[in-house]
């Protein structure tokens, strides 16, 4: 364990973001789960409401480096597709 003030409070800061961004993941997961089941059980109404949020959501923290920026386009694309595949059958 670090013995310096400022070793210590990097430290601090290190811990307090570890749990904001895996707390960050975990609600982007939740919502990326909440889309794809909206869209498995074809209420895309339901999806395309919750889509402009997520979207919000990944782009925040592609921002913040939460998570890479290529990955953030990744979820958008494939929800996306999904979504308009799913509408184009229905």
């Amino acid at each position: 364990m670090a013995t310096h003030k400022s070793a210590l409070k990097a430290h601090r800061q290190t811990l307090k973001r570890h749990e904001h961004n895996r707390q960050m993941r975990s609600r982007l997961r939740r919502a990326l789960r909440a889309i794809r089941a909206a869209v498995d059980a074809g209420d895309t109404a339901k999806a395309q409401a919750a889509i402009a949020d997520t979207f919000s959501l990944i782009d925040t923290m592609a921002g913040k480096g939460i998570i890479h920026g290529n990955t953030a386009g990744r979820y958008k694309s494939r929800l996306t597709r999904r979504l308009s595949g799913k509408s184009a059958t229905a």
